[in-house]
């Protein structure tokens, strides 16, 4: 009868293992697969109790599920085991497989270990496969089956037929166990997928956050900013700008998009941007307006990627130093011109005089026909005044001299001439009309002055009633016919307060050349003024 039986039997054994098997599929949680396992052992494989131990990242295993009895569970879960005790209770005992027995006469109980267990004490086994209260069946659960990572152990007590299992029940609960370490594996890699999808969720509500954060600042920054092309053939090319920016250049940002940083730059700054283009750069440099007008505004560089590895962009943040900068360059005027005239001061004549004179005189100095020797063989012409020299700084250094031209040689050399300009019978205007009147007239004399000399020329006024003309390129001729036209401008009556004042002027005609400094220059055309001044003193003695 029980041959007959026993196919009976093992399909209903395996019909409840399928089932437990299924169910172990539907969990929707790690805790609740771990306790479905716990559950299936008891329903489905016919023990009364059942302990899932599971492997926690230190290694140790913890007690994670316990089914068939609630004062064992409430005794051991979550009790910790450690590696090593299970790693020697499993070496101890009988291998069933994969499974591991321990009988009851291998005195486990009495082991001085950390396994978290329960037993009772009970009588010896009437026959030889009873099952004792003390006898112990563990189940390991490998990640990937065999001897790999172990997931964790099933241990399982009091079969219901009173009996050790046999050979279909070892491999039923075996069977079990590969199933339960499977959908551990799943219930693990859903919860880490879960945590990752919750924490990249959390990660893009943060990007997004940030990234309106950006926007707004942006967007609403009281100064410009603008996000540029960086590297590549666009470099510079504008991608976006705020409306700050769109106010200040009078521009709408559909247009901006259309150029780039070169493009709206005074050509004077050019090299000035392109020295600053570049990450942490800045500088300050004027952008053009859409009136045309330039604005001087103040850059700097920051980079940002749009991915780890992705592009990366140019933000500039561009703010209106307009009027700070009109203050500096008010200053810089100020200290550079004489207040009255408004011409360059004495300080500013001689710093535009030194910047053409280096301290060596030039060797080359001499008859016209020496120095045209040096260019015989070139296809430069004569230098007619003025010698490059590349080497007192090195091989880049292309330093021009300044040669005066040799006096009374009508050979067309050119220098540059120095005509310093003392006005005659100014003294008595002051006396006679007082300094208001002597200050109008000093003016007026500035701005004659000024109106005769060509762009590039330097009209300074020295101090008192003396100006200084430096004119580059002359001969001695043009020089003293520039003289002639400065004397003449003067000369004419000069109305002030509804009275006609008049002054004379005379010149003298100094040369710049290398080797000498502004102040022997300066004192060079001085001489000759005093002497042209007596001259022309002697000549109207004569005539009177």
């Amino acid at each position: 009868m029980e041959a007959e039986s026993e196919p009976y039997v093992r399909l209903a054994t395996m019909r409840q293992l399928h089932q437990a098997v299924a169910d172990l599929n539907t969990a929707r949680s790690l805790a609740d697969t771990l306790q479905t396992v716990a559950d299936g052992i008891v329903i489905g494989l016919g023990y009364e109790l059942a302990c899932v131990n599971l492997v926690r990242a230190d290694g140790d295993l913890v007690v994670a599920a316990f089914a068939g009895n609630s004062a064992a569970e409430a005794l051991i879960t979550g009790r910790v085991g450690s590696r090593s005790s299970w790693e020697r209770r499993l070496m101890m005992g009988q291998a069933w497989d994969e499974l591991r027995f321990i009988p009851h006469t291998d005195g486990w109980v009495l082991l001085d270990d950390d396994v978290p267990q329960w037993h009772t004490d009970g009588p010896d086994p009437r026959f030889e496969d009873e099952w004792h209260p003390q006898d112990r069946l563990y189940a390991p659960m490998y990640a990937t089956g065999g001897d790999a990572d172990l997931l964790g152990v099933i241990s399982v007590d009091r079969p219901r037929n009173g009996r050790r299992p046999g050979a279909w029940g070892r491999e039923a609960l075996q069977m079990y166990a590969s199933q339960a370490a499977i959908a551990i594996s799943n219930a693990r890699l859903r919860a880490n997928m879960q945590r990752a999808l919750v924490r990249l969720e959390r990660e893009q509500q943060a990007l997004r956050a940030s990234e309106e954060s950006f926007r707004q600042a942006f967007e609403y920054a009281p100064s410009g900013m603008a996000i540029a092309e960086m590297g590549g053939d666009q470099h510079g090319r504008l991608l976006r700008t705020n409306d700050a920016l769109c106010r200040l250049l009078g521009r709408p940002a559909s247009v901006l998009r259309r150029y780039s940083f070169a493009d709206l730059v005074h050509p004077e700054d050019i090299g000035t941007l392109l020295r600053t283009s570049a990450e942490g750069g800045r500088a300050e440099l004027r952008l053009g307006r859409r009136d045309g007008t330039y604005l001087w505004a103040s850059l700097r560089n920051s980079v940002v990627a749009d991915t780890a590895d992705g592009p990366r962009f140019l933000l500039t943040h561009i703010e209106d130093i307009e009027e700070r900068k009109r203050h500096e360059l008010h200053l810089a005027h100020r200290a550079s011109h004489d207040a009255l005239t408004g011409l360059p001061n004495s300080a500013e004549l001689r710093s535009r005089l030194s910047a053409r004179l280096c301290e060596r005189p030039n060797a080359a100095a001499g008859p016209v026909e020496a120095r045209d020797a040096a260019h015989r063989d070139t296809d430069e012409p004569p230098a007619h005044g003025y010698e490059v020299d590349p080497a007192p700084g090195g091989p880049y250094d292309h330093h021009v001299h300044a040669v005066a031209p040799d006096t009374g040689q009508d050979d067309g050399a050119k220098g540059l001439a120095v005509l310093f300009c003392d006005l005659d019978g100014f003294k008595s205007i002051n006396d006679r009309f007082g300094h208001h009147t002597g200050d109008a007239v000093l003016i007026e004399v500035a701005r004659r002055l000024a109106t005769c000399v060509r762009d590039g020329d330097t009209v300074a006024r020295l101090g008192g009633d003396e100006f200084v003309v430096l004119a580059d390129g002359l001969g001695e001729a043009d020089a003293a016919d520039l003289a002639v036209r400065l004397r003449n401008a003067i000369i004419p009556p000069i109305r002030v307060d509804g009275r006609a004042v008049r002054v004379g002027a005379s010149f003298g005609i100094g040369w710049a050349a290398c080797g000498m400094t502004a102040d022997e220059v300066l004192r060079s055309a001085d001489q000759r003024m005093y002497v042209e001044k007596r001259s022309r003193s002697k000549v109207h003695r004569r005539a009177g």
